[in-house]
């Protein structure tokens, strides 16, 4: 099942973005409005209030409030949606203003409200919302003033806001417009420009799609792409290398694990061959199956070794970490290897001392693959050296003997597979046949352990060191 476009996604996001912008800003737009628009009308109910309480307190009773009654509502004229109403203590009506379309609805919840008293100052807190006929929105307030006389009268100046009510619907509809169509335009440049964008990823896709088991070598190109694929592209070209190397390891790997292979079953099939030429004595059938044996031991040896190297690649290989006293852990290698070494005319020699934290048996295999090593190629009457040595952040394990001397540019590939830096010599008669694997068994068995081994050669000796961390 195909995802989503992350074009389409990322269109949405900025689109939901923006709308989000555009409403946050419009509400606080429209909030502003409505305020500064209810300020100024309450600024104005204020002042007309004032004047008007000013002028019927000079007024002596409530005939002349009817005789004034134009200079009174002088106050609210020009604005057609204020009213003006006067009343008495007993609730007559002395003037109005702006009867028409029901002055008086607009009144009478105005008067049911709390009045300003007579020596109170009329501020904007006096002022209150309520409606009229159709439920329609009315502001103002009620004030008491006194006439000369004594009497009390009660002012209530009021404000339709109907016309505000239609004012700001008209802006909100347009908010709202400008706000769909900024989404609308929001997604669709969203859309192209993300598209655009993402052209490098696509043209990456086609080229990883040109990458094949065959096509290892082709690598991506970085040299126009965008900083943020530059590194995602530089670590799909190191893993192309990595790949490429692996593959050809394995290649190389195969071919040298056939060919050392073949040489074995050769040699069986060649004398089975020659045995079963012509009839023989038991003697010499008993040496062709020697023989045989001894091949069919390489050939389990060379599989032993194949099968540890697959396990130790894998992440889940196992080790079993001790404290081990090296100067006797190489005595016990020494005395193992004792037999061989009288056979081959060397003497094995131990020194040195130390703790080293490490598996025992594959401690033991990494330093019995070196002795093994050294003695098929110690020339006889020459001593083979094991030593342990402290240095600085490792223990420090040396096999060393006095045989030929190996190229530098051979000491860097002997500890790959299959590699014999003398190829002539690989039969010698001294211990058993070598695998080629001895060398990649001991490096693989470093590196389960965070250490190193290395390789130095130079006409006194030729050593081989294993580097243990310290513990």
């Amino acid at each position: 099942m195909a995802g989503r476009s992350l074009t389409t996604t990322l269109a949405l996001a900025f689109a939901g973005t923006t709308i989000a912008v555009f409403a946050l800003v419009g509400s606080v737009l429209y909030f502003a409005l409505e305020k500064q628009v209810t300020q100024q009308d309450d600024d104005e109910i204020v002042l007309a209030a004032r004047h008007t309480r000013r002028l019927t307190n000079e007024l002596r009773s409530a005939d002349d409030v009817r005789t004034h009654a134009d200079r009174l509502t002088s106050q609210v004229l020009g604005n057609a949606a204020l009213s003006m109403a006067v009343r008495d203590a007993n609730g007559t009506m002395l003037l109005s203003h702006n009867a028409e379309g029901g002055t008086t609805s607009m009144i009478e919840p105005l008067v049911a409200t709390q009045r300003v008293a007579p020596s109170a100052r009329i501020t904007h807190t006096a002022i209150v919302e309520a409606q009229r006929d159709a439920r329609l929105p009315v502001r103002g307030l009620a004030a008491e003033a006194s006439l000369a006389d004594g009497s009390a009268v009660t002012i209530v100046i009021a404000r339709d806001m109907t016309d505000r009510w239609i004012l700001l619907d008209h802006y909100r509809d347009r908010l709202y417009g400008a706000g769909f169509g900024g989404m609308l335009l929001a997604f669709l440049m969203s859309w192209m420009l993300v598209h655009e964008s993402l052209r490098p990823l696509r043209q990456l896709a086609a080229h990883a799609a040109q990458v094949t088991v065959d096509r290892l070598h082709a690598r991506m190109n970085i040299d126009n792409a965008p900083r943020e694929l530059a590194v995602v592209i530089a670590s799909l070209n190191a893993m192309l290398d990595r790949l490429a190397g692996g593959f050809q390891r394995m290649s190389q790997y195969t071919a040298d694990l056939a060919h050392d292979m073949r040489t074995p079953l050769a040699n069986l099939r060649g004398s089975n061959e020659v045995a079963l030429a012509r009839p023989r004595s038991a003697e010499e059938y008993q040496a062709v199956l020697e023989s045989n044996l001894e091949e069919c031991e390489r050939l389990s040896r060379m599989i032993e070794s194949v099968l540890f190297l697959a396990r130790a690649e894998h992440p889940q290989f196992v080790t079993h970490m001790k404290t081990l006293d090296a100067r006797e852990e190489l005595q016990r290698v020494a005395d193992y290897f004792e037999g061989i070494a009288d056979d081959a005319g060397v003497q094995v020699r131990v020194t040195g001392s130390g703790a080293v934290r490490a598996d025992p048996e594959l401690f033991r295999r990494a330093v019995s693959n070196l002795l093994a090593n050294a003695i098929r190629h110690t020339p006889r009457e020459r001593e083979i050296e094991l030593s342990a040595a402290a240095a600085a952040t490792a223990l420090r394990i040396t096999v060393a003997n006095q045989g030929s001397h190996i190229d530098p540019s051979a000491l860097e590939r002997v500890f790959d597979r299959f590699y014999r830096a003398d190829p002539a010599r690989h039969n010698a008669p001294a211990g058993p046949a070598s695998t080629g694997l001895g060398l990649a068994i001991v490096r693989t068995i470093m590196e389960l352990h965070g250490g190193n081994a290395y390789a130095e050669s130079d006409a006194a000796s030729t050593r081989f060191i294993l580097n243990f961390p310290k513990t």
